[in-house]
């Protein structure tokens, strides 16, 4: 069975392993190395990123690994703001899992 790992800054350190999952505490410079090595882990299937850790060209660089990664990336919003409907990143994932452009409406 594939793993599941979540990337969290310090802060978010409590919770995740309740759950089941391995969590790894990252400094937002240290994200990039870090998604290399679990891309190349042939027993991670699910990589879960704290939005807090992708800033700048650490953006590009998920963007670039989920073109072609086999796994799946999900972004938690940040636990700071309020809670928002992320369509793009919604519709970005169905537009992957089908390979066919989808409109939803609510």
């Amino acid at each position: 069975m594939k793993r599941i790992v979540v990337l969290t800054p310090e802060d978010a350190r409590h919770g995740f392993a309740l759950a089941g999952v391995r969590q790894w505490i990252l400094a937002r410079d240290d994200l990039q190395a870090t998604l290399q090595e679990l891309v190349r882990d042939p027993e991670t299937g699910v990589i879960v990123i704290d939005e807090r850790l992708i800033a700048g060209p650490a953006q590009e660089k998920v963007r670039e690994i989920e073109k072609r990664w086999t796994g799946v990336i999900v972004v938690l919003p940040s636990p700071e703001r309020a809670a928002r409907i992320e369509e793009d990143y919604a519709l970005r994932l169905i537009r992957r899992a089908i390979g066919y452009q989808v409109r939803l409406s609510p």
